[in-house]
Formats: structure tokens, C-alpha cells, sequence
């Protein structure tokens, strides 16, 4: 079962790095679209379906280049649903400036018949390490 999850988590990423909005549709829960949640990293909460899937086609077709590497990811399974928590490492380019960024997120699936679908995607970005925090107390 945690390999679906992992699938499933792995699908979101796949459909942004290829801005494919269809992909990007099916990885997001049909049955309460009401209830999906989405805060990417500096935006305010999106609700529901419509918003969510909007924002993702904006980031889009505004980002020439994305790919993520993901780490530290944990998968948790109670019953229908399974939460997914790792760090996106994400090198990425706008116009013509490329830049790595490091992002946490939590993404939240439900089962349903036809597997498992997002519920809430949650990115927060890390502004330094703990090791550079350490550094500066010398």
C-alpha cells in the first residue's frame, strides 16, 4: 500500500515537471472537490478544485523548467488515508536566471476506487539550514 501512495505523490511531481495540466487533474481528488487545499510556498491557502487546478496551470506556463529531487520522504497509511512528508529539492528556471530552491511539504491522499488522490499539498519553504544558523555562532 505504501508503494501506491509513493506512486501517487510521485504523479503530482511528474505532471508539474512535464506542465501537464490533464496529469495534474487526475493526481487531485474528484469526490469533495470542495475540500482540496493547496499552499505553495509564499501564497496565500487556495480551497477547492478550481483553484487549485488553476494555480498549478499558472505555475505552468510561467516556468520554462522544473524538476524536483525529493528527499527525507515519509509515508504514513491509516486506513483511507496517507500522508506524505518530504523536502523538494527543486531546480528550476524563469526567463533566464536558474536557481535550487528547498521546499518541506506534506501532501495528504485519500483512497478511492481508482487509487489514491490528493487532498492537501502544503510546501513551506526553508530559508537556511541549521548548519548555517551554527556557523554564524562563532
Amino acid at each position: 500500500m505504501t508503494a501506491e501512495v509513493e506512486a501517487a505523490n510521485t504523479a503530482l511531481y511528474e505532471a508539474l515537471e512535464s506542465a501537464d495540466v490533464d496529469r495534474m487533474a487526475a493526481v487531485w481528488d474528484e469526490v469533495d472537490p470542495d475540500a482540496l487545499v493547496c499552499v505553495h510556498p509564499g501564497w496565500p491557502m487556495l480551497r477547492g478544485r478550481g483553484q487549485v487546478l488553476r494555480s498549478f496551470s499558472a505555475i505552468m506556463a510561467n516556468t520554462p523548467y522544473i524538476q524536483f529531487f525529493l528527499t527525507d520522504v515519509d509515508v504514513r497509511v491509516a486506513g483511507d488515508t496517507a500522508v506524505v512528508t518530504c523536502t523538494e529539492n527543486i531546480l528550476t528556471a524563469v526567463s533566464e536566471e536558474a536557481s535550487s530552491n528547498q521546499v518541506v511539504a506534506t501532501n495528504v491522499f485519500r483512497r478511492r476506487d481508482d487509487g489514491w488522490r490528493l487532498q492537501v499539498h502544503h510546501g513551506s519553504p526553508v530559508m537556511g539550514t541549521l548548519a548555517e544558523e551554527g556557523a554564524d555562532d562563532d
